[in-house]
């Protein structure tokens, strides 16, 4: 092409100026590209094809195993690829192409994504046995010192949603990595943190309290690419999704 697309050094790698109009432009040909074959499929399935479906850290090993078994009824002949990971991981990889659907919390402003609400989940408060807040009418998640507010590293979604639901939070705390570490963190008496409906537990060594809805609570909603043909399909998917989700007992839409 005549240009120089990386600056090669012996212990980096960097892409020049015009090497990264190079790089994003070859993505999008790329994606384009793949979507003809998804046209050009001849398949009676729903998507013509495997479909990779990712969820964020906080609701995928909670909502997959429970949705799993209902999705292999509705689309028997359908190749699913599940995955998870952070929401800034996951939703470059869904406008690249590198996965068609993705589960994450809304609203998720891009214009590069249609998006379809599932279910509101609710938030537990998550204390040690004995803690003044795990007693009826006791602290709430706001009231807690910030010293005992427990939280995920940065990069997860629910992190964000934890500080704006409080005042304060000391940040040279100690953070989870995930959800299963913040519990351990509770049970071994290290302070409190708010645990989504879906990854409650009968064997979590912690005391769960309500909390005050809606504030603390969240949209599942599912996400695709607005360029994508199969756009029915995803739709059609959100819908069965939301129908199983009324089976779980959650609640639809926003809160």
């Amino acid at each position: 092409m005549g240009i120089t697309i990386f600056e090669r050094t012996t212990r980096r790698v960097l892409v020049t100026e015009e090497g990264r109009r190079f790089v994003e432009q070859a993505r999008k040909v790329l994606a384009e590209a793949r979507h003809l074959f998804i046209v050009a499929q001849r398949s009676d399935g729903p998507f013509g094809g495997p479909l990779h479906l990712s969820a964020i850290a906080t609701l995928g090993p909670y909502f997959f195993p429970r949705v799993l078994r209902k999705l292999r009824d509705d689309y028997p002949t359908l190749a699913l690829i599940l995955g998870e990971g952070l929401t800034g991981e996951l939703v470059p990889k869904l406008i690249a192409g590198e996965i068609d659907a993705v589960l994450l919390t809304l609203p998720h402003a891009d214009p590069a994504l249609s998006t379809a609400p599932i279910f509101s989940e609710p938030f537990l408060l998550a204390c040690p046995r004995g803690h003044p807040a795990s007693q009826g009418g006791g602290l709430t998640w706001d009231d807690l010192p910030a010293n005992e507010r427990l939280l995920l590293e940065e990069g997860h979604c629910l992190r964000e949603q934890a500080l704006a639901a409080c005042s304060s939070v000391d940040h040279s705390s100690r953070h989870g990595t995930s959800l299963e570490t913040l519990k351990y963190m509770v049970a071994a008496g290290e302070g409190c943190t708010f645990v989504p409906a879906l990854a409650v537990t009968d064997s979590d060594a912690v005391v769960y309290s309500p909390l005050p809805l809606p504030d603390y609570s969240r949209t599942i909603g599912l996400a695709w690419r607005r360029s994508d043909p199969r756009s029915a399909a995803f739709a059609a998917l959100a819908e069965n999704l939301r129908t199983f989700a009324r089976s779980l007992g959650l609640p639809l839409g926003a809160p």
